[in-house]
């Protein structure tokens, strides 16, 4: 898997507050980036399961789900399509200089389209929405996610994610 390479925080530059608005004003309409795919196979679906105490069978029951649902096996739990979010974002957002972290701030819309069949892989794509200060250290970017299921048309999720942006004082 390749990483990111504007991953990498580039300290001693130190953007200003003003410039990485601007930044990311510029940016806004646009798409920030595509993420690797992940498989989502049974055993990821099972240790979610054993995580979140959410063992509904057509999660982890493939005989049962294979005859008893429409879906010829089991599937992901929708939230563990979401969670995997947080991986996809890795991917595809630069570290701003002067950042010092982001934090997951929340959703203002989220729906689950399609579901995930176990060994099915998926993949994140953002697109910027807005960003604004919301503090004097601190940026509120608001992304579209999709959640693409490869080879289908129909994606897994749709969603507006808040992100908050923190910067070294």
């Amino acid at each position: 898997m390749q990483r990111n390479p504007n991953r990498m925080p580039h300290r001693d530059l130190k953007m200003s507050m003003s410039k990485a608005l601007a930044t990311l004003t510029a940016q806004i309409g646009q798409e920030i980036g595509v993420s690797d795919w992940i498989t989502v196979d049974q055993a990821m679906i099972d240790q979610f399961a054993a995580t979140t105490h959410d063992d509904q069978w057509i999660h982890v029951d493939p005989d049962r789900a294979a005859h008893d649902t429409p879906y010829g096996g089991t599937i992901a739990h929708g939230f563990l399509t979401l969670s995997l979010a947080s991986r996809f974002a890795y991917d595809c957002f630069p570290v701003l200089c002067g950042q010092s972290m982001s934090i997951n701030y929340g959703f203002d819309r989220l729906r689950f389209v399609s579901p995930v069949c176990a060994g099915q892989r998926v993949r994140g794509r953002f697109t910027l929405l807005n960003a604004a200060r919301r503090k004097p250290q601190e940026l509120l970017r608001t992304c579209e996610l999709c959640i693409e299921i490869d080879g289908q048309t129909a994606p897994a999720l749709v969603a507006e994610w808040l992100g908050l942006i923190l910067f070294d004082t």
